[in-house]
């Protein structure tokens, strides 16, 4: 004791000090549930940011491969190479578009790699040719007029995939 107060410094437990208690049992069950109720709620919409994004890769897939038939095509149109005859001017396949072909002792590449199919997983794409139908699902093996995915799955706008 210093100048008759006594120096007793100790704190008292926070269950004896009124307004600061914890969780009760109720409290805690009933914020586990929202937690749990919001969880289950944002599982869908991450589910459908998922296939959103997939279908934005293959829209950016398909049409920078089309882009690719457009500009071989363009090029043979102008002579700066010689293609088949019976091709009309198109590639013989996908992988031509990546290797390139030869004009005027360069090298000329339309597309860096062929792009996996985001909704099949692989670079087997389908494939149609000049003188197939529009909606043909056999590629004649002429030459590469246009492209499509193969997956039978359906679009969030409820189209096909194969279809695009």
């Amino acid at each position: 004791m210093q100048n008759g107060f006594t120096t007793d410094r100790r704190k008292t437990p926070a269950a004896a000090r009124p307004g600061e208690r914890g969780l009760t049992l109720i409290e805690l069950i009933v914020t586990v549930s929202i937690l749990a109720i919001l969880a289950t709620a944002a599982i869908p919409v991450a589910r459908f940011q998922i296939q959103r994004e997939k279908e934005r890769e293959l829209h950016f897939d398909l049409w920078m491969m089309r882009d690719a038939i457009d500009k071989y095509k363009d090029a043979a149109d102008r002579g700066a190479f010689q293609t088949k005859v019976d091709s009309q001017n198109y590639p013989p396949d996908l992988q031509t578009l990546v290797n390139g072909v030869e004009v005027q002792g360069k090298k000329l590449k339309f597309l860096r790699k062929i792009p996996v199919d985001p909704m099949t997983g692989q670079t087997n794409w389908g494939l149609r040719s000049m003188q197939d139908e529009p909606d043909s699902d056999s590629w004649g093996g002429q030459n590469v007029f246009d492209v499509y995915s193969k997956s039978q799955g359906t679009a969030l706008d409820g189209t096909k995939y194969s279809t695009w």
